[in-house]
């Protein structure tokens, strides 16, 4: 694609400056194209590692989700999936990297991931531990109770952004990412929320409620093989 990824964009090299409305475009455009892959298409498709390097851009900067080799074909008798954890740490919803559970689910979390980085312009793969906050997740939401939720937006973007879209954005991203995943919306909810359609639902559960076994869960999978190394490419 043209210009290359929204990793690259959002914390690599790139040149690009990302503005506020370029950002809600992208993030929509992401929601879109997991709609369809969920609820649209003839063949109902589980994506397993949406993250920001596994979204292009082409010239005008319209997203495009890339990378189907991890992806899973859901069967419409089953609820769910079973299967290998595969993916990126800190991308997967907690009930697929403990479990293996597996549904449209596990994609809207990642969205959720990747809709923070969007917003922040930091990448989750490496954020630093700092002041009790272990991943983006955990600072979104320690900011979110302390009533401080705009210390999020990325600098880069000097005060010149729609306030009330930037917060519903990460509200959704909160939304998308709780810790349970019947509590999660879908991808055609996720749009709507985010074209200010329908009010948002909030958040009624901590994202970290899977606490320090859901990390070492990850970090034993890792040393095994089964999961993929941060691309920061």
């Amino acid at each position: 694609m043209e210009n290359n990824c929204l990793a690259h964009a959002l914390f690599g090299a790139s040149t690009l400056k990302l503005d506020w409305a370029t950002r809600q475009k992208i993030c929509v455009g992401i929601a879109r194209g997991l709609a369809f892959l969920h609820e649209e298409s003839t063949l109902r498709i589980v994506h397993r590692d949406i993250k920001a390097t596994n979204v292009l851009l082409d010239w005008e900067l319209n997203a495009k989700i890339s990378d189907f080799g991890l992806a899973k074909l859901k069967e419409e008798e089953n609820t769910h999936i079973s299967t290998r954890v595969v993916g990126t740490i800190g991308y997967m919803a907690p009930e697929y990297a403990l479990w293996g559970y597996l549904t449209e689910k596990a994609d809207v979390y990642s969205f959720g991931m990747v809709a923070l980085e969007i917003v922040c312009g930091r990448s989750n793969a490496s954020y630093w531990a700092q002041n009790g906050c272990v991943c983006l997740l955990d600072w979104t939401f320690n900011l979110q109770q302390k009533g401080n939720l705009m210390e999020i937006l990325d600098p880069k973007l000097e005060y010149k952004f729609d306030k009330e879209e930037a917060e519903r954005m990460v509200k959704v991203a909160l939304l998308c990412c709780n810790a349970s995943p019947a509590l999660r919306p879908t991808m055609s909810e996720v749009v709507s929320m985010l074209e200010s359609q329908t009010i948002i639902q909030e958040v009624i559960s901590d994202p970290s409620i899977y606490g320090s076994d859901f990390q070492l869960q990850q970090l034993d999978q890792n040393s095994r093989g089964n999961l993929a190394a941060p691309n920061f490419s």
